[in-house]
């Protein structure tokens, strides 16, 4: 393998490479029982993981990035976890109360894995781990898995992700089949200095409804890990997928979730984040909208204290006429905090009739925290009705000084405030049990000041 020193921004940079080269050559070598097509396509990605520069501020899709914290010498890649409380790790995985299927994964190794109902599997849905349906259902894979690449900024990331990929969701819903419950995926960091590639991919086919939640989550607040999370989404023309992501890995992890959705003709797709964890986050979503008719929601809150860094990077790319694109994204910065947004909106010459809208909305609660701002508008179409805003304010003086006079300390006064900021995300999750949660996880960030 080759040693490229600038690519990994540490004093050990070929001691890097050789360590996560030698956890490769593992990582294939159990894999001696994998269909071909799989392990080529792993071998050419950690050769394009290799290949690919580490990103550096310099770069425009990673400008106000902290590039020098993203070095991987601290993981252990392709060693066997240590699981010894997986019954407690199950047990704490209650975020909703009735699902159509559930996985819970633990670096990566399935702790829990509830099927779907005889009555769904009639219908030909399929719910698997991605370790049992490279096996099983490869025609699929083939076909969609990693098909959807980066296109903002994290390609070597990226890469290293399918290199290592080993476990995830697969969900395939055949055409004009509706699944009311939600799928829902845990997705646990447990080890001190693991690593973790969670990769969900849905399928919905011509007029399939489902919707999908995935929870990111430590099992302590003190073991640092690495996690490189994919998920894809595949609408079908006048299929509707709802995907909601809870984040809330503990504030030593090193955290990229890199999302893209393929909304077809009529199709509707609403993704809904919320991120909470991490010292160090990665978020880049892609917006595909190749169908005429086409209904794209992208949602977003997150919650950052500390010194957490925040970095969402976002494209909604119109391909297709008369099609609707959405997009808010709001933030709360506690202490010497820091939020990075850059979004693109980018119409084609075909796309006429197009409705798109993007908004990124920022609250600043001390004087210390940083938002760095940059929506664009890229338009080769004449007849459109596309906006971009930004507003960044402070919380109003006033409002905490009328709440601590009627005996309201000043960190439940910055809670109920944002709060309030927040509901409108809050109240677009579809399900009651899950948007407690989120406010009860919200909650404790505040309770800790």
């Amino acid at each position: 393998m080759n040693s490229l020193k600038e690519d990994i921004p540490t004093s050990e940079s070929s001691t890097t490479t050789d360590q996560i080269a030698e956890g490769f050559k593992r990582h294939i070598e159990d894999l001696d029982t994998a269909p071909k097509w799989w392990t080529d396509a792993k071998k050419n990605a950690f050769e394009t993981f290799l290949a690919t520069p580490m990103p550096t501020r310099k770069d425009e899709t990673w400008r106000f990035g902290r590039t020098k914290e993203l070095g991987l010498g601290n993981y252990q890649f392709a060693t066997l976890p240590s699981i010894g409380n997986a019954a407690e790790i199950v047990a704490k995985s209650t975020l909703v109360e009735a699902f159509a299927g559930r996985f819970v994964f633990g670096d990566d190794q399935t702790l829990q894995a509830d099927r779907i109902s005889p009555e769904l599997a009639e219908k030909g849905v399929i719910w698997a781990p991605l370790r049992e349906a490279i096996a099983k259902h490869s025609e699929i894979l083939k076909d969609y898995l990693m098909k959807q690449t980066s296109q903002l900024g994290s390609a070597k990331f990226g890469a290293l992700h399918q290199a290592f990929l080993e476990n995830g969701a697969l969900l395939y819903v055949p055409k004009g089949v509706e699944i009311e419950d939600p799928f829902i995926i845990y997705n646990w960091s447990l080890n001190s200095g693991s690593t973790l590639f969670p990769h969900t991919l849905i399928v919905a086919e011509e007029r399939a409804k489902v919707k999908v939640i995935e929870a990111n989550l430590s099992s302590n607040d003190k073991n640092a890990a690495y996690s490189c999370a994919v998920n894809h989404i595949f609408a079908g023309d006048g299929a509707s997928v709802d995907y909601t992501l809870l984040q809330n890995f503990n504030e030593q992890t090193l955290g990229f979730q890199i999302n893209s959705n393929l909304a077809s003709k009529d199709s509707r797709i609403k993704t809904l984040s919320v991120n909470v964890g991490c010292k160090r986050y990665r978020s880049e979503t892609h917006g595909q909208i190749q169908g005429a008719g086409a209904h794209v929601e992208m949602l977003s809150l997150a919650v950052a204290d500390n010194e957490q860094e925040i970095d969402q990077r976002t494209l909604q790319t119109h391909s297709a006429p008369n099609a609707y694109s959405n997009l808010l994204f709001k933030n709360a910065l506690i202490d010497k905090s820091k939020t990075i947004f850059s979004g693109l909106i980018k119409v084609d010459e075909g796309a006429q009739q197009t409705d798109a809208y993007q908004s990124n909305r920022n609250l600043l609660l001390s004087d210390t925290a940083e938002t760095n701002s940059l929506p664009g508008l890229e338009i080769a179409a004449n007849d459109v009705k596309c906006s971009h805003g930004t507003t960044t304010s402070q919380i109003d003086e006033e409002e905490i000084f009328y709440m601590k006079a009627r005996g309201i300390s000043e960190a439940k006064a910055q809670e109920l405030i944002v709060n309030g900021f927040f509901e409108e995300v809050l109240e677009r999750i579809d399900c009651d049990s899950l948007a407690e949660n989120a406010r009860r996880i919200i909650q404790n960030k505040f309770s800790k000041k």
